[in-house]
């Protein structure tokens, strides 16, 4: 076996995991605020994607401006989205709220077609094109830009969810009913973790749209969110990362040593085996709490 290829494979793997990372970022800040699974973190770091290429193109400002203000535009279209959408459902069975998150989903990615069509479009990040060798191993420098902010986001909800706001946010998880008798506004808070949801696929859209544009793909990232939230505990931050940093070692390696023996689609077969056998042996993830109902 060739060490050099392994490492190579093993790292920009774990490091794309991280970028995955921060869809499943999203979705957990979701579950652990409000209990709702949200089916459309995918469509949300597409359309975090469009609003950062739209404000770069309509400002002609720097990218490193651009996307600021689109994770604000993003975070009041988060809030906007629990108000309208979800907050009427408040109360109301789990699989009414799963299949309004569904409904938003197909909702944005057929608007964003309607609004900017099929093309692939170009985010340019300030992000060197030149090789980075650590020794013989090639690292790609997208990967480890996406890598090093997934883990600051979270270094720093880690200790949001120690503050005063986030340990609401929390109560609010644990019983809406509890939390409205002691005076938390519970839709204030379930409408915060919506916006900062909607900053964190800003970041991840436009990270991901600067390595393979921007399209209605972008909206595929959530089948690698829900499985790497689902591996670590869909109410663990800190396995969001770990179960981001392993599952994209697995897909890494498997496509560089399986890909050439079946043909292709092993990263795919790792995804889909990873979220079926966590289902079926952990439903709780590695992190998770136990109480975590099966949806």
């Amino acid at each position: 076996m060739d060490l050099s290829l392994f490492l190579e494979l093993a790292i920009n793997g774990a490091l794309s995991g991280l970028m995955y990372s921060l869809v499943a970022l999203g979705i957990v800040l979701i579950y652990k605020s409000s209990s709702v699974p949200n089916l459309a973190q995918g469509a949300l770091a597409m359309l975090g994607a469009f609003v950062a290429l739209a404000v770069f193109e309509a400002l002609k400002a720097p990218m490193w401006v651009a996307l600021p203000v689109a994770m604000v535009l993003m975070f009041l279209i988060g809030m906007g989205i629990e108000r309208v959408a979800l907050r009427r459902l408040a109360g109301r069975p789990l699989v009414m709220i799963l299949m309004m998150t569904l409904a938003l989903d197909i909702f944005v990615r057929a608007a964003a077609l309607v609004v900017w069509g099929g093309t692939n479009r170009v985010l340019p990040l300030p992000i060197s094109s030149d090789p980075l060798f650590l020794g013989d191993v090639l690292i790609n420098r997208s990967y480890l830009v996406g890598g090093g902010v997934a883990l600051l986001l979270f270094g720093f909800f880690v200790l949001f969810f120690r503050t005063r706001m986030g340990i609401v946010l929390r109560a609010i998880s644990d019983d809406y009913t509890a939390s409205w008798s002691v005076g938390i506004s519970v839709e204030r808070g379930v409408a915060l973790s919506w916006a900062m949801s909607a900053v964190v696929a800003t970041m991840a859209g436009a990270l991901w749209g600067s390595i393979q544009g921007v399209d209605q793909s972008l909206s595929q990232l959530l089948l690698m969110g829900v499985a790497v939230a689902v591996l670590g505990g869909l109410d663990s931050i800190g396995g969001a990362i770990v179960a981001g940093l392993l599952l994209g070692m697995f897909q890494g390696v498997a496509s560089g040593y399986l890909d050439r023996l079946v043909g292709g689609g092993s990263r795919e077969l790792v995804v889909a085996a990873t979220l079926v056998l966590t289902i079926l042996i952990r439903p709780h993830g590695l992190f998770g709490r136990e109480d975590i109902q099966r949806i």
